[in-house]
């Protein structure tokens, strides 16, 4: 397993590396030690490589991930698992603002809480939270799921469009066009698929609240004017 000291190496080697996986190398694996808060650490992985970051990073972690295994041993930054594609990105601390934005596949999971803005424009990534998460939160979701095991702050899936949400805690406030649904079957076992993806054994599905759009702001309706 090649091991990546930041402290001594340049950050820019760590993520050539990564880049090169597709041209016949035959490393599968790889160690970050002494991160430091760094920005960009493994980003715009597009091979099935595992990577392991022990330390806090910065902004942008593991975005663009598609495919990639990526774990990291604190806290991250902004922006962390931003635009995936594919693959799965855990976080064994928090997450700062904007986790998982514009999300377009793939698992993140926040062992910590997340800040603000947490699946901001998720369109199709599935994100998974054990603890709580900030204000506008999922804005403009639409696709994929959002699961907190904790509380959600205010105008959480404002102008929300087909993206599921599910909140153990309590809600602050929703925002514009988000209502509570009902939890449907097919939601139940969709969301335990979920918490079992995401090592979390201790709650049940039937525990969580569903959120969903109330599909009047997809098209402009004077009635609804107040509501934009």
């Amino acid at each position: 397993m090649p091991v990546f000291d930041l402290s001594q190496t340049p950050l820019r080697e760590l993520n050539s590396a990564l880049h090169k996986l597709g041209q016949g190398a035959n490393d599968t694996a790889f160690e970050v030690i002494n991160p430091r808060g760094s920005h960009s650490v493994a980003v715009g992985i597009d091979s099935p490589v595992t990577v392991e970051v022990k330390g806090s990073v910065g902004y942008y972690c593991a975005g663009m991930n598609d495919g990639g295994t990526v774990t990291v041993y604190g806290s991250a930054g902004p922006g962390v698992a931003e635009n995936m594609m594919s693959g799965t990105v855990v976080i064994e601390g928090d997450a700062s603002q904007y986790a998982g934005a514009t999300g377009r596949g793939g698992l993140l999971v926040i062992k910590g809480n997340a800040a603000s803005r947490c699946g901001i424009s998720m369109k199709g990534i599935d994100i998974v939270v054990h603890g709580s998460i900030g204000h506008m939160s999922a804005f403009m979701g639409q696709s994929g799921h959002l699961v907190v095991c904790g509380d959600a702050g205010e105008a959480l899936g404002d102008s929300l469009y087909e993206a599921k949400l599910f909140v153990r805690g309590t809600v602050k406030s929703l925002g514009a066009d988000c209502i509570e649904k009902q939890m449907k079957p097919k939601h139940l076992a969709k969301l335990a698929e979920l918490l079992q993806q995401a090592g979390i054994n201790d709650v049940k599905p039937e525990e969580f609240k569903r959120y969903g759009s109330a599909r009047k702001l997809y098209n402009f309706n004077i009635d609804n004017a107040d509501a934009y």
